[in-house]
């Protein structure tokens, strides 16, 4: 909690005060800077590249709309992901709703056109095989991810893809970082099961 006090200052907070005077080149700054990460999550939350990229462009409309409520009290970065989380949530249950009145199965393999799978680039160059081989394990894992509970996802992909910090994780998700761990441990669990499952190890 004191921790909380001696922050050091935002790396955004210049950009974000421009942004709170109207100046659109500092909010467009913000963009640029935070949304591969921002389209990572929220892809990674839904599993399908067009609707991650919708979610983010509504995700960026809302920061840009409720920035003058930004108080500063965790990073611009941690308040732009827990609306990206919150929008993902919100087309998550759009698309469990459509899915009741559709004939189509939510367990259909991830599609990986157009590169969508690609979120690690290899040291040496890879061949085709190796390549192919990489991508239907990015497709397993991300199909691992899609089944698991929006709860056990959402800690999965802040702690273990982005990085975030325990503390930051509990502040995006309005949970104790007790439970945020706790979730986090059967998430991997899960998830190992599911792989090894999948993988047929």
């Amino acid at each position: 909690m004191s921790g909380k006090e001696n922050y050091s200052p935002d790396n955004d907070y210049e950009l974000v005060s421009r942004c709170r005077k109207g100046d659109l080149e500092a909010f467009e700054a913000l963009v640029v800077k935070h949304q591969k990460k921002m389209l990572n999550t929220a892809f990674r939350m839904v599993g399908n590249y067009e609707d991650a990229c919708e979610i983010v462009q509504d995700a960026f409309l809302s920061a840009y709309k409720a920035i003058q409520k930004f108080e500063g009290r965790s990073s611009f970065s941690t308040w732009l992901c827990s609306i990206v989380i919150n929008t993902s949530r919100n087309r998550i249950e759009q698309i469990k709703s459509a899915a009741r009145h559709e004939q189509f199965s939510l367990d259909d393999p991830v599609s990986t056109e157009e590169g969508i799978m690609r979120i690690e680039l290899a040291s040496d160059c890879p061949s085709a095989m190796e390549q192919l081989e990489k991508k239907e394990i990015q497709a397993t894992v991300q199909k691992c991810i899609n089944t698991l509970e929006s709860e056990f996802r959402e800690v999965l992909i802040l702690r273990d893809i982005q990085g975030y910090s325990y503390e930051e994780i509990s502040d995006m998700l309005k949970a104790a970082q007790g439970t945020v761990k706790s979730r986090l441990f059967r998430a991997r669990e899960y998830m190992k099961k599911c792989l090894l499952k999948a993988l047929g190890k």
